[in-house]
């Protein structure tokens, strides 16, 4: 017996946008967000009119990174230091891979089907405000 999984939507994607720039605007943070898709597509995105223009870079970026590696970019960090045993994948590889903490896989019945990236506020702030859009999608 097999189970359908749902894939990550245009309306799932919105909600994910519409909450993480909620979290962002309570902090006072200007942000870009991403969403993709399983396959790395975009459904969603977003700048706010005065966030930084390299973080819309960095949104897709770190959306990206959760996705390929499934796991937050903010476990990620300590693995790809000078010292880590993944020190040379930030490199190693022509994909746009960047470990700073932000992007968030998404899973559905235990099934990664996308993730979320933010970029604009300080690392921690731009992982709470993906968290955060991940609890709404999940209500």
């Amino acid at each position: 017996m097999s189970t359908t999984l749902t894939p990550l939507t245009t309306a799932d994607a919105e909600t994910l946008v519409a909450a993480a720039r909620r979290a962002a605007q309570a902090a006072g943070v200007a942000v870009s967000v991403t969403v993709l898709d399983a396959g790395g597509h975009l459904l969603a995105f977003l700048r706010d009119d005065s966030a930084v223009l390299i973080s819309g870079e960095t949104s897709t970026r770190k959306a990206y990174t959760a996705l390929q590696l499934g796991a937050p970019t903010a476990d990620l960090v300590d693995l790809v230091k000078p010292d880590g045993p993944f020190h040379t994948l930030a490199t190693a590889l022509d994909r746009p891979l960047l470990f700073i903490a932000g992007g968030v896989p998404i899973h559905r019945d235990g099934k990664l089907v996308g993730a979320i990236g933010l970029g604009g506020g300080a690392p921690e702030q731009d992982h709470s405000f993906a968290t955060a859009a991940l609890t709404e999608l999940a209500q």
